[in-house]
């Protein structure tokens, strides 16, 4: 591939870059997974979901000592928190913000000037995030002032930290009057010290694997702090997490179906004394499947009116979740849109490769060969579709694991931490992980089968590719096309244009000209072209959604609601690349020390210029 990301590069910036020898290979081993004995693991294995997390003892004050060996699980070892190889903020902090809303919120330069708690502070600072993202600029601020916020920004771009930095750091001060008490962690005895997990703090997510990625930034994020997260979600014992409730719960991350049986135990869990709620990938949780479940979360608490904040957070923002908006939201929230609802940022590398049915599996390998070596994730459309291309992949020698809604959460966790760790460098999936996986050092993302128009369509093309390309990162995204996918070519071609990507030739027919070239139009618009006022939160400029700015760092410029044509970032070359390293997040350039390899040994090894296997 020739082209401006230099995807060779890339692979080669891994650590050990220097190259193997010719005959070294750039893979490690294929490794068995017994799956019939991880379903009959014991009952007390360890979930990832049930991880460690800062325990707040009476004698603390409002701000706990260190604990360097849980500092270090949290946040990896000193020395691997300060390298930002690889960063690319070019492609991201260019990306203007369009606020909207009753009241103007000013964006924060630094997270030193954003009024932050200095424990929160400091977690920030160990997190080895530096410089805020074009969302938390202006969800940070808007949070800490007490507003109900909206945030639609691409997949990657900083999302989770925008709504927990800012709320736990309001907390912080509060949390001794406003939480309900719990038992003194050193001496608690099973079976007798239980309490009723009553959270300041409920955050709803789609999927387990991102509960449990949500779960582990709150952990990082409470450290030193008296406020215990918990995560609970489906596919694990009911009664372990009912134990981990019993030890108090002041952050409560769940997914709706485990959350709503818990609702209906209020001698385990309640909700009143809620404080925030966040419904994150909100446009997934208002589906028709999630209605029911939904409805009893937001309508079932106890908690007196008024007294809690909302904040919905998506990359896509269809009109069902304005309707939440509607009940839910206070007059007063306001609405952050980073670049277009649904679009994705320009660090990722999109390719599209028009391919018959049979010759898949071969060009797969052709692609595997190209960027040997690196953390791959491959999305299919079926859950046979996995297992048939898992099979063939591990076959024919090469490391993989694979993830789809019917495995086990014994295998969905342990396929994870293969992937993770770089055991298993490529992971095999359908869409459910399209939401829920944020693994540092992904690089390419092979749409091996495209979206249907019948089932995502061009929302789940973005979740998909949004897995690589995370905040700051660049990364490669392929496509295969066939004749059955032809329903979503006009509206992929628009989005290659709209994010400057190169159009193949097959999908020349569907570029659009004149007037409708210069002002791409997407259906989604659509969704925001109502002319109730939301709320009653007033209209400022005469626009749907009430008025509206585009903003940035320096200048604010008048705009029409929510439906209007936001302006393009200033035309100019792509940036120049940098060799994208293992990555720690997306202000950091670390890794998990877990992830790292010698030389030769997996992922971490130095890829050859040739892949063999």
């Amino acid at each position: 591939m020739s082209d401006s990301f230099n995807t060779q590069a890339m692979a080669n910036a891994l650590p050990g870059a220097g190259g193997p020898s010719q005959g070294d290979r750039p893979w490690v081993e294929a490794q068995g997974f017994d799956y019939a004995a991880m379903t009959q693991a014991p009952d007390h294995q360890k979930w990832d979901g049930h991880a460690r997390v800062y325990e707040w003892k009476d004698e603390f004050g409002d701000v706990g000592p260190e604990m360097p060996g849980l500092e270090e699980d949290l946040f990896g070892a000193p020395s691997e928190r300060n390298d930002k190889v690889g960063l690319d903020f070019s492609a991201i902090t260019s990306i203007e913000v369009l606020q909207e809303g009753p009241m103007q919120i000013a964006a924060v330069k630094s997270f030193d000037d954003a009024g932050l708690h200095p424990v929160v502070r400091a977690n920030v600072r160990l997190s080895g995030y530096d410089v805020p993202t074009p969302i938390q600029k202006f969800t940070i601020p808007a949070i800490l002032n007490g507003h109900d916020v909206i945030g639609i920004a691409q997949t990657g771009s900083g999302k989770t930290a925008a709504y927990l930095i800012p709320i736990i750091s309001k907390l912080m001060g509060k949390a001794k009057k406003l939480a309900a008490a719990r038992p003194d962690p050193e001496n608690f005895r099973e079976g007798v010290d239980e309490v009723v997990a009553e959270p300041l703090v409920l955050i709803v997510l789609p999927t387990r694997e991102l509960a449990v990625q949500v779960f582990n930034e709150a952990r990082k994020q409470c450290y030193r702090t008296m406020l215990r997260p918990c995560c609970i979600y489906g596919g694990t014992p009911v009664r372990q997490q009912i134990s981990l409730l019993g030890k108090g719960c002041d952050i409560l991350v769940a997914t709706p179906g485990r959350l709503t049986d818990l609702i209906f135990r209020p001698n385990v869990l309640t909700l009143r004394r809620l404080r925030y709620t966040v419904i994150d990938e909100a446009d997934e949780l208002l589906q028709d499947d999630w209605q029911e479940s939904m409805q009893i979360i937001l309508q079932g608490g106890e908690q007196d009116v008024g007294n809690v904040r909302f904040c919905l957070f998506s990359a896509t923002f269809p009109k069902a979740t304005r309707e939440l908006a509607k009940q839910y939201l206070s007059a007063s929230h306001v609405r952050f849109r980073v670049g277009r609802a649904g679009s994705t940022h320009k660090n990722i590398k999109q390719i599209v490769i028009q391919v018959e049915p049979h010759e898949k599996r071969a060009r797969l390998l052709e692609l595997l060969s190209d960027m040997p070596g690196v953390r791959t994730i491959v999305f299919t459309n079926s859950k046979q579709g996995v297992d048939n291309l898992d099979d063939y992949c591990y076959n024919i020698g090469l490391p993989c694991t694979s993830m789809h809604a019917d495995r086990t959460q014994s295998e969905r966790e342990s396929a994870l931490r293969a992937f993770r760790s770089g055991k298993a460098p490529i992971l095999i999936a359908t869409g459910i992980t399209a939401r829920g996986i944020d693994v540092k050092g992904v690089l390419h993302v092979i749409n091996f089968d495209m979206p249907s128009m019948d089932h995502g369509g061009i929302e789940e093309y973005t979740h998909r590719i949004g897995r690589t390309g995370r905040i700051g990162f660049r990364g490669v995204a392929t496509s295969f096309m066939t004749e059955r996918d032809e329903p979503i070519a006009d509206v992929l071609t628009r989005f290659l244009l709209e994010t400057d990507q190169d159009i193949p030739a097959f999908l020349d027919s569907y570029v659009p000209i004149g007037h409708a070239r210069e002002n791409l139009q997407f259906e989604t618009e659509s969704d925001f072209d109502d002319e109730e006022d939301v709320a009653g939160a007033g209209d400022a400029a005469g626009g749907p959604w009430a008025g509206g700015s585009v903003t940035n760092d320096t200048a604010t410029a008048s705009r029409g609601g929510w439906g209007a044509e936001a302006t393009a970032p200033a035309p100019g070359p792509a940036p120049t690349p940098t060799n994208t390293a293992l990555s720690g997040g997306w202000g950091s350039g670390t890794d998990a020390p877990a992830q790292q390899e010698p030389s030769g040994a997996g992922w971490g090894s130095a890829p050859a210029a040739t892949g063999t296997w």
